[in-house]
């Protein structure tokens, strides 16, 4: 028996009452099984004839985002969980690539029939909600215990080119060996530059996941280049360092993955890279920017690392991430030895209190207005001058600031 939010039964006692059958399918059930938690809930509705009656029965729920009904698929926010809804159906390829594929409902279709449209054996288990029975019709629970990811059918496989990218993606995210036959399918597809099809914007969605959700990264990136596909990096053991270091924002956590893996390229080359990637402007800016940085400290030696340089530092970059990028850059490279500027940085950062923010300018605009400065184009460069005299440390408190500008004032 599977174990799932209780909240569910309210949603899926009003589905049996319509003689409609609820069954929980896909990641979910995956996840339960490796005893991880998630948030995302695929139900597949055996019964209903349409997909007007599915919402109508589902709206005292909530609001129903019809954004996949095309592909018999509605969306409902509930208790904490996103849950799809979808009715079942089967997917016939018409034109190339990720969405070329014309799908069609078929309500009274059995599940094993419905769930030979999926990508991997592990993806393809289900709950019936009322026999209260897991279905496993290809044999994704024993995949899952000896950790083998194995195509549901090997000729569906191929007609998506974007399972490729997923492939590498499951096998790093739980630690999976990839099927010898799928591998083989795989490389076909590569050499077939089957992935060309992709909009840039749907590889990089399955890039993010292989980074972000992989204790070990390195796993699915190997296995990409095995396929033969081309990613412009051997920084491999960093971004699995970086992994065991990340931060509570996955946007930061990208940052930091990207710069590891590239942090070797040159400006221009590390561009070039993720524009090919990405056309996220703000995301390529503070990946360049953090690889900047390192590459600065990187230079530095212990006597160099004094208050006004950590200060400085500080307003340069968050000098927590840049440790960690720095840290597993340092051990993927030397992991018998001790990271001697880190720890140095790490020190003196948290003492001075800007381990995660710059110091706080202590003058400010109405400081200088107190003082008879009217507002100008000197505004910025008297605060400015304060802020630098602030980071050498000559004035600590708001009164010698005062002072400080005062006499600055006079000259």
């Amino acid at each position: 028996m599977l174990i799932y939010p209780i909240a569910l039964d309210a949603i899926f006692n009003k589905l049996i009452m319509h003689n409609i059958t609820p069954i929980i399918v896909g990641g979910f059930i995956r996840d339960s099984l490796l005893f991880l938690e998630s948030k995302d809930i695929d139900i597949e509705v055996y019964g209903v004839s349409s997909f007007e009656i599915l919402e109508e029965i589902l709206e005292e729920f909530g609001k129903i985002n019809i954004v996949g009904k095309s592909f018999g698929v509605c969306k409902l926010m509930f208790v904490g969980y996103d849950l799809d809804f979808s009715l079942p159906r089967m997917d016939n390829k018409i034109s190339s690539g990720h969405r070329g594929f014309n799908v069609k409902t078929y309500y009274k279709l059995d599940f094993k029939t419905a769930t030979s449209r999926r990508d991997f054996t592990i993806n393809s288990i289900g709950y019936d909600v009322v026999s209260k029975k897991l279905l496993d019709p290809f044999y994704g629970i024993d995949d899952l215990k000896n950790k083998i990811l194995r195509a549901v059918n090997l000729e569906s496989f191929a007609q998506d080119p974007l399972r490729v990218l997923r492939a590498a993606q499951f096998c790093a995210r739980f630690n999976l060996s990839i099927e010898y036959n799928l591998a083989i399918t795989c490389k076909e597809m590569v050499s077939h530059a089957l992935l060309a099809q992709l909009p840039k914007e749907r590889v990089f969605e399955e890039f993010k996941k292989l980074l972000l959700k992989s204790q070990k990264p390195s796993i699915g990136f190997t296995l990409l280049r095995e396929f033969g596909l081309e990613i412009y990096s051997n920084n491999l053991y960093v971004i699995d360092e970086i992994a065991k270091q990340l931060t509570t924002s996955s946007k930061r956590n990208l940052v930091l993955m990207l710069a590891g893996l590239y942090y070797k390229a040159a400006k221009d080359g590390l561009e070039l890279i993720l524009n090919r990637l990405t056309d996220e402007k703000e995301l390529c800016r503070d990946v360049i920017k953090l690889v900047e940085v390192y590459n600065y400290i990187s230079l530095v030696s212990l006597d160099m690392i004094d208050e006004y340089f950590i200060y400085k530092l500080a307003t340069m970059i968050n000098i927590e991430e840049l440790l960690i990028l720095s840290s597993s850059i340092y051990y993927a490279n030397n992991p018998q030895t001790i990271y001697k500027s880190g720890e140095l940085i790490l020190k003196k950062a948290k003492k001075l209190g800007v381990f995660t923010n710059k110091l706080t300018p202590i003058l400010q605009g109405r400081d200088l207005i107190k003082n008879g400065v009217k507002p100008s184009i000197e505004f910025s460069k008297i605060l400015n001058d304060a802020y630098e005299e602030q980071l050498h440390g000559k004035f600590k408190t708001y009164d010698e600031a005062i002072v400080w500008l005062k006499r600055y004032l006079k000259l």
